[in-house]
């Protein structure tokens, strides 16, 4: 199992940084991602039409870096968890966390006994195919997973200290734009109550010894997210940074073109 580059970061000191696909699952992504110095990626299943079989190809190909796969699966449920982490993520994100007992079975899902209860299927993809000492890699499992309780809902936001405080969960990671909307104030990123929203979220956080991550969607969120305390930063999804880079440029090249 190689270092989670996630946990390492926070470890050196540093706010890691990553980046969400859900479109492009091509075999060039690992490279392309290892050239921009990311720490992890988000591998969107709950929003993308990504199979177990292109998340296992994605994670495979990822291994020939060291970013850290991390896979959000379409729903609380243990054949997805499981499933993904034996195809050797490092991690699962979960969308939509309202309950300690949904974070108690994400951390069932992903670590081993006697932290969770996570099957065992030795000498898979998640083991380099190799057998390794069991007791020895439950250990460093646990150690180097990655698990992260998004909090999108004002159900979540109510019982987040309960959340906060479920052992094995690493991050909790607001879902900016459905919390907003389940507040009832769709995208107003700077309304007051979202922002207390987020702010208890970041305060949760520090007080339990978990991080606080975030997608912003610009420069200036991200600014402004890290200023107020957010320590988990992906930089947005596939489709976005693709699209908005090429309408801008195309832009500038339609303007070479106007004589």
């Amino acid at each position: 199992m190689k270092d989670n580059r996630l946990r390492s970061a926070v470890a050196a000191g540093r706010i890691p940084v990553g980046h969400m696909i859900w479109e492009f699952a091509t075999r060039g992504m690992a490279k392309i991602l290892e050239s921009a110095d990311l720490d992890f990626v988000l591998i969107d299943m709950e929003h993308s039409a990504f199979d177990t079989t292109q998340v296992a190809d994605l994670i495979a190909w990822l291994k020939a870096t060291e970013i850290t796969p991390i896979v959000r699966v379409p729903q609380a449920l243990y054949h997805f968890m499981a499933r993904v982490m034996d195809a050797g993520a490092l991690g699962v994100m979960v969308g939509n966390v309202e309950t300690p007992e949904q974070a108690k079975l994400i951390v069932n899902s992903v670590k081993y006994a006697p932290l969770g209860k996570r099957g065992v299927g030795l000498g898979a993809a998640h083991t380099d195919y190799v057998g390794p000492d069991p007791a020895a890699y439950f250990e460093r499992s646990n150690e180097n997973t990655t698990v992260i309780a998004q909090i999108e809902s004002p159900i979540g936001l109510k019982n987040l200290e309960a959340i906060a405080t479920t052992p094995g969960v690493d991050i909790l990671w607001v879902g900016h734009f459905d919390l907003s909307t389940g507040m009832g104030i769709p995208g107003q990123f700077q309304h007051p109550e979202f922002l207390k929203a987020m702010t208890s979220v970041i305060e949760m956080s520090r007080k339990h010894g978990k991080l606080a991550g975030i997608q912003p969607g610009s420069v200036e969120q991200a600014r402004q997210w890290i200023e107020m305390g957010f320590n988990v930063i992906s930089w947005k999804a596939d489709t976005a940074l693709y699209g908005g880079a090429l309408r801008t440029e195309v832009a500038a090249l339609r303007q070479l073109t106007i004589k």
